[in-house]
């Protein structure tokens, strides 16, 4: 799903940010990317997203080669990687349900498509009754979640989330972190960039991708290989899986005892 290969990054101004960097990210994995600030974080997650080249090396992301890849391809990768950001980066003009509609309006859905996809992934995410507020009238948290419904509005084969919990408290951290781990649970592969202590502690089964100064000083994929990832086909959509999930708790829920 996602292979690095001894890849470098050098920013003319501020040196290097990556030096040959190798990891490969399997299809459904959830991976824990950590580290200082200044590791270097953000900048694989921006290579993933192939916003920026590696100086040296190559970035794998499904069938696109950051070494290949041609520029009239770049939009069809980015519909199969969402992107979470620390400081959400809604519109603030935008109600909640049309902050997660703008995502699939630039891809060309049509209008019968959009509306009840929307409300879907906004239920999903526990924020269907506050479709219509604006982002100044949401809590962080809430933020964060329509930030998550509308990554996963082109249903995302990788989900990128750049310290989604950065500016949230802790009751709120682990909300946003479960409400991705789900989503992780359908088969969505998901790197979460954090250095928050908490969350690594908590969720001690989570493979950790550690960088410092650049480099990757710890990888504890050696466990995480063990732990075959949970799968679903390309393209399908997240909130329908997420409601077969649902429709089987409350089944198993409401099912009585056996003989």
């Amino acid at each position: 799903m996602i292979r690095f290969r001894d890849v470098t990054k050098h920013y003319p101004r501020s040196g290097t940010a990556l030096g040959e960097v190798s990891f490969h990210v399997r299809k459904g994995e959830f991976v824990f990317l950590t580290g200082p600030s200044g590791a270097g974080k953000t900048t694989v997650l921006r290579l993933v997203h192939m916003e920026i080249a590696p100086t040296r090396g190559d970035v794998m992301v499904s069938r696109f080669s950051s070494s290949r890849i041609r520029r009239r391809e770049i939009p069809q990768l980015r519909r199969r990687v969402g992107f979470v950001f620390q400081d959400f980066r809604l519109l603030e003009r935008f109600t909640a349900e049309e902050n997660v509609a703008f995502a699939l309006q630039v891809t060309g859905a049509s209008r019968s498509e959009i509306k009840p996809k929307v409300h879907r992934l906004l239920d999903h995410v526990g924020l269907a009754p506050r479709a219509t507020a604006y982002p100044n009238e949401l809590s962080g948290g809430e933020r964060q979640r329509v930030a998550i419904a509308r990554a996963l509005a082109t249903d995302p084969l990788v989900l990128l989330a750049d310290e989604p919990t950065g500016n949230l408290d802790e009751r709120a951290s682990i909300g946003v972190f479960e409400l991705v781990r789900r989503v992780n649970g359908l088969g969505t592969a998901v790197v979460f960039a954090t250095h928050d202590a908490t969350l690594l502690r908590r969720y001690q089964d989570v493979r950790v991708l550690e960088l410092e100064g650049g480099r990757l000083v710890y990888d504890s994929g050696t466990d995480a290989a063990a732990r075959p990832p949970l799968r679903r086909a390309p393209g399908a959509p997240i909130f329908e899986l997420l409601d077969e999930k649902a429709a089987a708790s409350t089944a198993g829920e409401g099912a009585g005892p056996t003989a």
